[in-house]
């Protein structure tokens, strides 16, 4: 669980990113649960966007995104969302997270 210092950080350092996850018509899949996990374990921090045709809200497509990854969401504002998880070894680790 994160908490707003930690937040701060993270919707600092993901301004800049571009839209690595898109999100579309057919909602949360298993393509892009697979997609997701390999983004999080190379990059740690992602920027997703929910396409205008797809039947899910971004605010659902991230918590069910969170779940089935145990990611974290840092923000989700209009149809773009961010993920956080820290990569599971801790020499691929690219982010430090103030306490």
């Amino acid at each position: 669980m994160l908490n707003s210092k930690q937040r701060a950080q993270l919707r600092g350092l993901a301004n800049p990113l571009p839209v690595t996850l898109h999100i579309g018509k057919d909602g949360v899949t298993e393509g892009v649960i697979r997609q997701l996990e390999e983004l999080l374990e190379s990059h740690e921090l992602i920027k997703g966007k929910v396409l205008e045709s797809a039947m899910v809200s971004p605010r659902t497509a991230a918590d069910a995104l969170c779940e089935q990854t145990h990611a974290d969401t840092v923000q989700c504002i209009g149809a773009r969302f961010i993920l956080f998880r820290q990569a599971r070894e801790p020499d691929k680790r690219k982010i430090a997270l103030v306490k």
